[in-house]
């Protein structure tokens, strides 16, 4: 997938927006802030620390992104906690 290509997809995506399946196959919309647990300690953040993504992104390479006290982490270091 070329720039231009992600741009046109991207283009209807919005950074605030993340839809999920849930572990009884429930699709659910979360709407940022969010709260994550950390599940690996990366950058500024800790083990088992309770944060808020911002914003999602995604890379030239379609990985998703949190963004957190404004900086990027990829998505896999993070647990969603859904509350309903």
């Amino acid at each position: 997938m070329n720039k231009n290509q992600l741009a046109e997809i991207l283009k209807y995506c919005s950074p605030k927006v993340l839809y999920i399946v849930t572990w009884n196959n429930l699709f659910k919309k979360l709407f940022c802030p969010f709260k994550v647990r950390v599940l690996n300690p990366v950058g500024e953040l800790r083990l088992g620390e309770i944060v808020f993504v911002d914003e999602i992104k995604v890379t030239t390479e379609l990985k998703t992104v949190f963004v957190i006290k404004g900086k990027a982490y990829y998505y896999y270091h993070f647990e969603i906690i859904f509350e309903s």
